[in-house]
């Protein structure tokens, strides 16, 4: 995928495109399948459903996943009752470091300088490697798609198009060498990579298309409205059209806004799509120099830079604060899951697919350096290097690190297009420590499964918030973003209250604490993600508990656990 979520902006304005073609518009990546039950000590308390009925809102209030189904009568995860209800007086026994490998954080944030992990065996900036980890001067983390010189990849081609330049012997072609199986791939994905380069080219003709629409619409409205240039919908709303072509433009216009249609946008949208079809499906392009590695070696560890940050870390910072946040003076609505927490950036995906060797080595940092949780809010649907993922991956399993990860945004079924990384290893087996998380939405029932989430009935485990989440972005800002990268960082963030304030709890004791406190919708009927013709099914067929994560219900079974049952 170009980037680990689809920019909101892209889906509507793709959206309003494809509409008279009945085509969903949703992209990304990740799947998996869930882990058999983990033993805990801890015995869950009974989950009931709260009511159906949904609240009447026209938007979502700014930080609807911490809301709670029966008290606010917004399917969010409870967690502000948690905190009121069940935490009051009690002080966190520990602070959780919460490894997110993304993009790359904004470290000056308000809302996430006091949150930032620090190495505390490194003094920063002087050049030299105080704790031998082969990371110089990682202060805040790593960069392993930066190179020595302080340059940072940002843009990097995507899985299909670097194997597709290896079918094709194009420059970016991997030097290591095609065996007989992966030859006899090559047909299948020289066809795939033709016609998923040749949709971009449509999209960016739809986006185009759009933007003239609007283009032409202002331009009515704003001679209806004798020359004023700042249209706002009170002022269409109010106008009285003189004729059909004002009438037209005035209800184009306010259907446009009503899907949060804009020029910015737009603007978003033909910047994303430009940069796929110029980097990602360009199967010429390698910026790998910029990193110094060897590409050959997927197995190389000590290569990269300090700079967690990166030229696009948008991604990454918004992350971050949907997991531990903290308030900052004039503005009460942005707060993060977790309180106790540190955050470890370990920056691994560019604008582009990440790369397996990088996956690899981020997951071992992580774990190296004191990570109890992992957030993992990208994947792609090609692993050329699975097998290197997989040894990291059961390394942070064995030393028990609970892994995060986003199910991803395609609206599609994972048993039948699996993304990576997945849970599952290629020589059979699974990790145990391992939530694979599907996107809820905060419009009742009817629409809880988000239109873009992937999902599974084995492969997904839980279905948390990630639609129009407020959260943290470069440069002191706060922006909403939907995707399964947002709903990720949820679940991380409440594994992360319960391991603050419950210490002996285990990554496997929060994971099935997590997944048995899920508030069960399995019988509720919903729109199927990615469905064309909108057709319903059982939520419980979405995912394997049927269910959205609830951190009140979970932090209530964990202190029954305690035997301090409140």
């Amino acid at each position: 995928m170009m980037k680990p979520f689809v920019p909101v902006a892209l889906a509507l304005v793709l959206g309003a495109c494809s509409a008279s073609r009945g085509a969903p518009v949703a992209t990304a990546p990740a799947p998996a399948t869930p882990a058999p039950a983990t033993p805990a000590p801890v015995t869950p308390a009974p989950v009931t459903p709260p009511p159906a009925a949904a609240p009447a809102l026209t938007a979502a209030p700014a930080n609807w996943q911490l809301l709670d189904s029966a008290t606010d009568r917004v399917i969010g995860t409870g967690t502000l009752r948690a905190k009121r209800e069940l935490l009051a007086g009690r002080t966190p026994a520990r602070t959780v470091t919460v490894a997110v490998i993304d993009g790359g954080i904004d470290t000056s944030h308000a809302a996430l300088r006091g949150v930032l992990w620090k190495n505390p065996r490194e003094v920063s900036g002087n050049g030299r490697d105080d704790d031998a980890n082969g990371y110089t001067d990682d202060d805040h983390g790593w960069n392993f798609i930066g190179g020595r010189d302080g340059r940072d990849v940002n843009w990097d081609t995507i899985e299909l198009t670097r194997l597709y330049a290896r079918c094709t012997a194009a420059p970016a072609a991997s030097p290591a060498p095609l065996d007989s199986a992966q030859r006899a791939e090559c047909p299948v994905i020289t066809k795939e990579f033709e016609a998923k380069r040749q949709e971009a080219q449509q999209q960016l003709g739809q986006v185009t298309m759009v933007e003239g629409m609007l283009a032409r619409t202002t331009r009515i409205l704003t001679t209806a409205l004798g020359g004023d240039t700042a249209l706002t919908p009170a002022k269409v709303q109010a106008l009285k059209p003189a004729s059909d072509t004002v009438n037209a433009a005035r209800q184009l216009y306010l259907r446009m806004v009503a899907s949060g249609i804009s020029q910015e946008a737009i603007v978003e949208a033909k910047e994303d799509i430009d940069g796929r079809l110029k980097y990602g499906f360009n199967p010429s392009f390698d910026p790998r120099n910029i990193v110094g590695d060897d590409p050959a070696n997927p197995k190389e560890r000590n290569y990269g830079n300090r700079n967690v940050m990166g030229p696009d870390a948008k991604h990454g910072t918004h992350v971050s604060g949907i997991i531990g946040a903290v308030r900052v003076e004039g503005d009460s609505a942005v707060e993060g899951v977790a309180s106790a927490v540190r955050i470890m950036m370990v920056r691994t995906v560019p604008n582009g697919d990440e790369r397996d060797k990088d996956v690899a080595n981020a997951i071992r940092y992580a774990v190296d350096n004191g990570a109890q949780i992992i957030n993992m809010s990208f994947g792609k649907g090609y692993s050329p290097f699975k097998g290197v993922v997989d040894e990291a991956v059961k390394y942070a399993d064995g030393k028990g690190v609970l892994m995060v990860h986003a199910a991803g945004n395609d609206g599609e079924d994972l048993s039948k297009s699996p993304s990576f990384p997945t849970p599952t290893y290629a020589d059979g087996g699974r990790a145990a420590n391992w939530i694979e998380v599907g996107a809820s939405g905060w419009q009742g029932v009817e629409n809880l499964a988000a239109p873009f989430s992937n999902y599974g009935k084995v492969q997904v485990d839980v279905f948390a918030p990630g639609v129009d989440i407020l959260s943290t972005v470069p440069g002191g800002d706060f922006e909403r973003q939907s995707g399964t990268s947002m709903a990720a960082p949820v679940v991380s963030g409440v594994a992360a209250l319960l391991m603050s304030y419950f210490p002996k709890l285990t990554a496997a004791d929060v994971k099935k604490l997590i997944l048995d406190s899920a508030t069960r919708y399995a019988d509720a009927q919903v729109t199927l993600p990615g469905s064309a013709t909108g057709e319903k099914v059982p939520f419980g067929n979405l995912s394997a508990t049927g269910g959205v994560v609830n951190a009140y219900a979970a932090v209530k079974a964990a202190l029954a656990g305690m035997g301090n049952v409140q």
